[in-house]
């Protein structure tokens, strides 16, 4: 908290050390939540602006970085409902499937090929959540926050960010069911699949 007292006193510094500490998670979860790279920028930008703004009123009883998580799920959320992107379908070249490829491909031009069709497949999947759920699944399994962090993140209890999160699982096994009995040329085997479902993938979409 000396930072955000610093910061909260004037000290523009401590504000900007603030900002290099958590601008990549900020700018990580606008893009789990928007799917659009121009759109996470701007939220980015837009909490920080926010939130050198408004540090006067923030209270020491959260976490700084809960208060800025929480309007950086609700500036992202507006963007999405502001562009009613309500069946959206995620394409090979979404910037969350090239992030999620750069990592687990390591350089290999076949296993990249190999991976963009499952994670597109993936990301629409979670995508056609509803959003309180896709958004507990995005900062529990995506950003590493503990389920206590996201509660307070999203205003509700942990009992309900852990159904949520149960729950969530449960559909996106069934809506990559039909890779199971459908396969099409340069999907991952359905072994690794099951794999993908369990540790949710994109090491490289959870910065700290």
């Amino acid at each position: 908290m000396r930072l955000v007292r610093l910061a909260r006193d004037g000290n523009a510094q401590a504000f900007s050390q603030l900002v290099r500490r958590y601008r990549d998670r900020i700018h990580a979860l606008a893009l789990h939540i928007t799917g659009n790279q121009s759109d996470a920028d701007d939220v980015a930008q837009d909490v920080f602006l926010a939130a050198h703004r408004n540090l006067h009123r923030f209270e020491e009883r959260s976490q700084f970085f809960t208060w800025i998580y929480r309007m950086g799920v609700n500036r992202s959320l507006n963007v999405r409902r502001s562009r009613k992107r309500r069946s959206e379908t995620a394409t090979l070249e979404d910037p969350r499937v090239e992030r999620a490829v750069a990592v687990d491909a390591a350089g290999n031009p076949a296993r990249a090929a190999e991976l963009r069709q499952t994670y597109a497949r993936l990301l629409t999947a979670l995508d056609a959540l509803p959003a309180s759920m896709r958004t507990s699944v995005v900062l529990v399994t995506l950003q590493g926050l503990s389920q206590n962090e996201a509660a307070e993140v999203q205003g509700c209890s942990p009992g309900t960010i852990a159904w949520r999160i149960h729950v969530a699982r449960g559909r996106l096994r069934q809506s990559l069911a039909d890779l199971e009995t459908q396969p099409t040329e340069g999907q991952a085997p359905s072994d690794e699949l099951a794999d993908l479902l369990t540790r949710w993938g994109w090491p490289v979409l959870t910065p700290f």
